[in-house]
Protein backbone atom coordinates (compact mmCIF):
# COMPACT_ATOMS: atom_id res chain seq x y z
CA UNK A 1 0.00 0.00 0.00
CA UNK A 2 2.47 2.61 0.90
CA UNK A 3 4.51 1.69 -2.29
CA UNK A 4 1.34 2.30 -4.08
CA UNK A 5 1.21 6.00 -2.42
CA UNK A 6 4.73 6.78 -3.00
CA UNK A 7 4.28 5.67 -6.96
CA UNK A 8 1.06 7.83 -7.46
CA UNK A 9 2.69 11.21 -5.36
CA UNK A 10 6.00 10.39 -7.72
CA UNK A 11 3.68 10.70 -10.93
CA UNK A 12 1.82 13.08 -9.72
CA UNK A 13 4.84 15.45 -8.51
CA UNK A 14 6.35 14.91 -12.60
CA UNK A 15 2.28 15.92 -13.87
CA UNK A 16 2.44 19.19 -11.52
CA UNK A 17 6.13 20.29 -13.25
CA UNK A 18 4.31 19.60 -16.64
CA UNK A 19 2.63 22.42 -16.25
CA UNK A 20 4.80 24.52 -15.03
CA UNK A 21 3.93 23.98 -11.14
CA UNK A 22 7.15 23.20 -8.79
CA UNK A 23 5.56 24.79 -5.52
CA UNK A 24 4.16 20.95 -4.56
CA UNK A 25 7.69 19.63 -5.64
CA UNK A 26 9.91 22.30 -3.25
CA UNK A 27 6.63 21.39 -0.39
CA UNK A 28 7.05 17.68 -0.51
CA UNK A 29 11.18 17.87 0.58
CA UNK A 30 12.31 17.11 3.86
CA UNK A 31 13.43 19.46 6.24
CA UNK A 32 17.36 18.74 4.98
CA UNK A 33 18.14 17.25 1.39
CA UNK A 34 20.09 17.04 -1.41
CA UNK A 35 19.18 17.77 -4.96
CA UNK A 36 21.56 16.83 -7.20
CA UNK A 37 20.70 16.96 -11.23
CA UNK A 38 23.67 15.21 -13.19
CA UNK A 39 24.28 17.45 -16.08
CA UNK A 40 27.94 18.17 -15.05
CA UNK A 41 28.89 22.25 -14.27
CA UNK A 42 26.58 23.22 -16.84
CA UNK A 43 23.51 25.48 -15.79
CA UNK A 44 21.37 23.31 -15.04
CA UNK A 45 23.97 20.45 -13.09
CA UNK A 46 24.99 20.61 -9.47
CA UNK A 47 23.47 20.35 -5.95
CA UNK A 48 21.62 22.29 -3.83
CA UNK A 49 20.55 21.83 -0.49
CA UNK A 50 17.76 24.49 0.23
CA UNK A 51 14.43 25.28 -0.86
CA UNK A 52 15.46 28.69 -1.77
CA UNK A 53 17.98 27.02 -3.83
CA UNK A 54 15.93 24.59 -5.58
CA UNK A 55 13.60 27.06 -6.29
CA UNK A 56 16.35 29.39 -8.18
CA UNK A 57 16.64 25.80 -10.06
CA UNK A 58 13.44 25.19 -11.29
CA UNK A 59 12.80 28.88 -12.31
CA UNK A 60 16.36 28.50 -14.44
CA UNK A 61 14.29 25.68 -15.81
CA UNK A 62 11.36 26.88 -16.72
CA UNK A 63 12.67 30.18 -18.67
CA UNK A 64 15.11 27.78 -20.35
CA UNK A 65 12.02 25.55 -21.48
CA UNK A 66 9.71 28.47 -22.53
CA UNK A 67 8.07 27.17 -19.06
CA UNK A 68 6.70 23.81 -20.97
CA UNK A 69 9.03 20.87 -20.04
CA UNK A 70 6.73 17.71 -20.79
CA UNK A 71 8.07 14.50 -18.89
CA UNK A 72 6.88 11.47 -19.67
CA UNK A 73 7.56 8.87 -17.12
CA UNK A 74 7.52 5.15 -18.76
CA UNK A 75 8.46 3.40 -14.86
CA UNK A 76 8.21 3.78 -11.20
CA UNK A 77 9.27 1.64 -9.21
CA UNK A 78 9.34 1.81 -5.20
CA UNK A 79 10.96 0.00 -2.94
CA UNK A 80 11.71 0.01 1.32
CA UNK A 81 9.90 1.33 4.43
CA UNK A 82 8.12 4.75 5.11
CA UNK A 83 11.40 5.46 7.07
CA UNK A 84 13.48 4.49 4.11
CA UNK A 85 11.87 4.24 1.03
CA UNK A 86 13.24 4.23 -2.75
CA UNK A 87 11.51 5.52 -6.29
CA UNK A 88 12.74 5.28 -9.29
CA UNK A 89 11.35 6.86 -12.10
CA UNK A 90 12.84 6.07 -15.73
CA UNK A 91 11.39 9.07 -18.15
CA UNK A 92 11.56 11.25 -21.68
CA UNK A 93 11.23 14.97 -21.59
CA UNK A 94 10.25 17.11 -24.44
CA UNK A 95 10.39 20.97 -24.63
CA UNK A 96 10.80 23.32 -27.06
CA UNK A 97 13.91 25.70 -25.50
CA UNK A 98 14.09 29.61 -25.53
CA UNK A 99 15.55 29.47 -28.99
CA UNK A 100 12.52 28.03 -30.39
CA UNK A 101 14.42 24.41 -31.17
CA UNK A 102 13.08 20.77 -29.85
CA UNK A 103 14.43 19.01 -27.42
CA UNK A 104 14.31 15.69 -26.01
CA UNK A 105 16.23 13.74 -23.59
CA UNK A 106 16.11 10.94 -21.08
CA UNK A 107 17.21 9.68 -17.93
CA UNK A 108 16.12 8.55 -14.05
CA UNK A 109 15.46 10.14 -10.59
CA UNK A 110 16.42 8.45 -7.69
CA UNK A 111 14.29 9.52 -4.82
CA UNK A 112 14.96 8.72 -1.62
CA UNK A 113 12.08 9.58 0.91
CA UNK A 114 11.38 9.12 4.31
CA UNK A 115 8.11 9.31 6.11
CA UNK A 116 6.66 11.03 2.43
CA UNK A 117 9.39 13.79 2.47
CA UNK A 118 12.22 13.39 -0.28
CA UNK A 119 15.74 13.60 1.22
CA UNK A 120 17.22 13.19 -1.72
CA UNK A 121 16.67 13.39 -5.53
CA UNK A 122 19.55 12.49 -8.04
CA UNK A 123 18.82 12.92 -11.80
CA UNK A 124 21.03 11.43 -14.40
CA UNK A 125 19.65 12.05 -17.49
CA UNK A 126 22.29 12.50 -21.00
CA UNK A 127 24.29 15.00 -20.66
CA UNK A 128 26.08 14.96 -23.51
CA UNK A 129 22.06 15.89 -25.11
CA UNK A 130 21.96 18.52 -22.60
CA UNK A 131 25.60 19.63 -23.42
CA UNK A 132 24.37 20.71 -27.30
CA UNK A 133 21.44 21.96 -26.67
CA UNK A 134 22.79 24.53 -24.22
CA UNK A 135 25.87 25.39 -26.87
CA UNK A 136 23.04 25.90 -29.11
CA UNK A 137 20.88 28.29 -26.98
CA UNK A 138 23.88 30.32 -25.69
CA UNK A 139 25.03 30.52 -30.03
CA UNK A 140 21.38 31.94 -29.96
CA UNK A 141 21.62 34.42 -27.32
CA UNK A 142 20.49 32.97 -24.23
CA UNK A 143 23.21 33.50 -22.02
CA UNK A 144 21.94 32.17 -18.65
CA UNK A 145 22.03 28.66 -20.68
CA UNK A 146 25.59 29.15 -20.22
CA UNK A 147 25.37 30.22 -16.44
CA UNK A 148 27.16 28.43 -14.14
CA UNK A 149 24.91 26.04 -11.78
CA UNK A 150 22.85 27.16 -9.14
CA UNK A 151 24.22 25.58 -5.65
CA UNK A 152 24.14 25.96 -2.42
Amino acid sequence: MYHALIRRRVLKTFANLNHGEYEAALAGMAAHFEHRFAAGDSSIGGTRHTVPAFRLWFERMMRLTRGKLDVQVHHVAVAGWPWDATAVAEWTDTATLADGLPYVNSGVHVIRLRWFKAVSIHAMLDTVVWKEAAARLVANGIEEAGAPPIED
